[in-house]
């Protein structure tokens, strides 16, 4: 076990390590050469098939909606995205990609395609499940660290106010 653990731990601190920067110099090419592998992740957030309001992107990319207005303002700007008032409530707005936007949308999800094909080659049907359940362990993981640390939070943010 103790071998085992420790063969988990080197892949897993490697990966953790480099697949941020190995993820942006493959997707941050000649044409999208003028935006992060951040800016990328908000265009995947964003998607191609219809316009969504700022709420549901932030959400879906864990952030706040001020956060993520510099991050669309600085799309906007480089022309990835469009953003248009909604006619019925003027408070709500609605981000949909650009043509040019849609070309990174595609470049980007082309990668990811490749990482799974290649994650996965090789590998038995039951591999195949027994892998699928050991990322969804660890992504249980990190969603339960996430939701702790946001109770701590919380709580120490009403236990100051409370004194």
């Amino acid at each position: 076990m103790n071998q085992t653990y420790d063969m988990f731990n080197e892949i897993l601190v490697k990966l953790f390590r480099d697949i941020m920067d190995i993820e942006g110099k493959a997707i941050i090419t000649e044409e999208f050469q003028d935006i992060s592998n951040n800016d990328m992740h908000v265009i995947e957030a964003i998607g191609i098939y219809e316009k969504k309001n700022m709420s549901t992107v932030a959400k879906t990319l864990s952030v706040t909606i001020g956060t993520l207005t510099i991050a669309i303002n600085s799309l906007v700007k480089k022309g990835y995205v469009n953003r248009v008032r909604s006619e019925q409530d003027r408070r709500v707005v609605y981000i949909s990609l650009t043509p040019k936007g849609e070309r990174a949308y595609r470049h980007h999800e082309e990668f990811h395609r490749q990482m799974i094909l290649a994650t996965i080659d090789g590998l038995s049907e039951e591999e195949t499940k027994i892998l699928v359940k050991a990322l969804s362990n660890l992504n249980d993981f990190f969603r339960n660290m996430t939701n702790e640390h946001d109770r701590e939070i919380i709580k120490e943010t009403t236990e100051k106010k409370a004194l």
